[in-house]
């Protein structure tokens, strides 16, 4: 069986976040995507022999051996940045997370009328308080955690319904547009083999991959498989404090299919690659391995912070776009690559003017 264990460096008493910087000028943050799915870069990596290859995500299929196994996550992004107004006609805005009532759940399907939300100003959101949406639905601010986080009630059981009507894609803060998100960003920022509502944000490594490009790979031998990882804060909160070692992660739900678990369970023991998407794909993946090393199938929380120092035992290859400096996801990709290695990768990417993050291009490590 091909081992996927590995360990890029051994994890140093003191993760400084200081050691995951580099300089990134701001107009390589992409504000709108390749005007093509698979037109955008594509940097393919070899950490055993360092080599570069400079091509297209169009190109992928040039690079994958028969037999690798590509993993996906079909989490799909919902509308979930609500503005409204309080009873004082103060202007707010809520981003719906996670369904807590009546019976506490990360998924948004059924009924649920009480939900975590991250919301702002925290001026105007104090428990008691009461929010307006557009006329359409009415809520009250029933607890307050700190960090912008609420539990907030809402007069209606169908919170998706609302959400589709009135909501807005949460585009991450770092895609900064006058007139905010655009009509092609529902289309855009969602992958095309997107099934499972419930994310905050999208699986940006996903984004590349058009029906083509999928039926590319099987034509060349490989498969692809499915997992579910609800995006959420964790995936894109800063990290907290200067040592990586004490940040915590926030939870996020995922599930790995039967079918998923066994198909990956028989790639390893004969020999062939895993090859994750995206860095949700990765958590989701690693998180689910028990004592033994077996993969489990079934759903949990995840809530694993993978940095320099994880032993990896599933995945072999990673596709994923390029991150930001001091990011838990850079921290993710050090620790599968190298620091210092990926760092100079990064480097390499910024001199060939490489897009970066979400509307970003892709690098193959492989």
């Amino acid at each position: 069986m091909q081992s996927a264990v590995h360990i890029a460096g051994a994890e140093p008493s003191r993760l400084s976040l200081g050691d995951f910087q580099f300089d990134l000028p701001p107009e390589l943050i992409a504000q709108e995507p390749a005007v093509g799915r698979s037109q955008a870069r594509l940097l393919v990596w070899d950490r055993g022999s360092a080599a570069r290859t400079h091509t297209h995500v169009a190109d992928l299929a040039r690079f994958v051996r028969p037999g690798d196994v590509f993993v996906f996550n079909d989490t799909k992004v919902i509308p979930a940045r609500l503005y409204g107004r309080t009873s004082a006609g103060a202007a707010v805005e809520l981003l719906v997370i996670w369904r807590r009532s009546p019976h506490p759940s990360p998924l948004p399907e059924g009924e649920g009328a009480e939900w975590e939300c991250l919301g702002r100003p925290s001026k105007r959101l104090r428990p008691g308080v009461e929010l307006r949406f557009a006329d359409a639905a009415s809520a009250v601010v029933c607890a307050a955690h700190g960090d912008g986080r609420y539990d907030v009630t809402f007069d209606t059981d169908d919170v998706l319904a609302l959400l589709a009507a009135h909501g807005e894609v949460p585009l991450p803060p770092y895609i900064k547009r006058p007139d905010g998100p655009l009509p092609f960003d529902r289309e855009r920022y969602q992958t095309v083999y997107a099934s499972q509502p419930g994310a905050i944000a999208a699986p940006t490594a996903g984004l590349h991959f058009t029906p083509a490009l999928l039926n590319g790979l099987r034509a060349v031998g490989a498969a692809t498989v499915f997992v579910t990882l609800h995006v959420g804060p964790g995936t894109f909160l800063p990290v907290r404090g200067d040592d990586l070692n004490d940040h915590v992660m926030d939870a996020e739900w995922c599930e790995i299919p039967e079918a998923t678990a066994a198909r990956i369970t028989e790639t390893r023991r004969d020999g062939r690659r895993i090859v994750a998407v995206g860095t949700t794909t990765t958590r989701a993946l690693e998180s689910s391995v028990d004592a033994a090393g077996t993969l489990r199938a079934g759903a949990r929380w995840a809530d694993q912070f993978i940095r320099p120092g994880h032993r990896f035992r599933v995945i072999d290859a990673l596709f994923t776009n390029f991150h930001l400096p001091g990011s838990t996801l850079l921290a993710l990709v050090s620790a599968f690559a190298g620091r210092e290695q990926t760092l100079a990768v990064y480097e390499d990417a910024v001199r060939q003017r490489y897009r970066f993050y979400s509307y970003g291009d892709a690098m193959l490590i492989q």
